[in-house]
């Protein structure tokens, strides 16, 4: 199979995943920023891209986060870091999906991360995600606390929000198309900020 075969189905999975939607020049901006095209990132590690998108096509690394308006697919620079934690991409999904007690959602995860949309975070590890999920969760439980008048000081929620910020990126309008609506930032951060601003 060429290259060009391989980058085509690999476009063609994305966008099964993602949806057809358009990249602006604002978006490439961003994630030109934060993310790096597959085929640098593998200049850099001495990895071929071909053999990287055949294993992305065989679910055993995640897809590009992105795939920039010209066609780069775009990965976290750390894209081979937790293969590599895990001692070779063989390895990853029974060592990814270990960090949950739960099977069902250990394998859960392990689809989510393969996706390539998560790009809700710096980081991408199993920590980061639990971490993440606790923080969305704590942040809404705290914001009813607050608004059922239990709880009148709002230090704990200020501090949950601080710390989800700094695990989150700013994201793009891409992203509020391909998920949807708003993203974690905008309900969990931004408009908790809003809500309760710091006296």
């Amino acid at each position: 199979m060429t290259e060009t075969d391989l980058k085509q189905q690999l476009v063609e999975r994305f966008r099964e995943v993602n949806g057809d939607h358009p990249m602006t020049d604002a978006d490439d901006v961003y994630v030109s920023a934060q993310f790096i095209a597959l085929e640098d990132l593998c200049a850099v590690h001495g990895r071929e891209a071909d053999a990287v998108r055949r294993l992305m096509l065989e679910r055993l690394l995640p897809l590009p986060g992105y795939l920039r308006s010209d066609g780069a697919e775009m990965v976290p620079a750390d894209l081979f870091a937790l293969a590599d934690e895990a001692g070779g991409v063989d390895r990853l999904e029974a060592w990814f999906t270990a960090h949950w007690a739960d099977p069902v959602t250990g394998e859960a995860e392990w689809d989510a991360y393969l996706s390539g949309q998560y790009v809700c975070l710096h980081s991408v590890t199993p920590a980061t995600i639990q971490r993440k999920d606790y923080l969305t969760t704590a942040i809404g439980a705290a914001a009813k606390e607050l608004d059922a008048g239990s709880v009148r000081c709002p230090d704990r929620l200020h501090a949950l929000v601080d710390e989800l910020d700094a695990l989150e990126p700013a994201f793009t309008a891409y992203d509020r198309l391909r998920f949807g609506g708003p993203t974690s930032r905008d309900t969990c951060v931004d408009a908790m900020r809003a809500r309760f601003p710091r006296r």
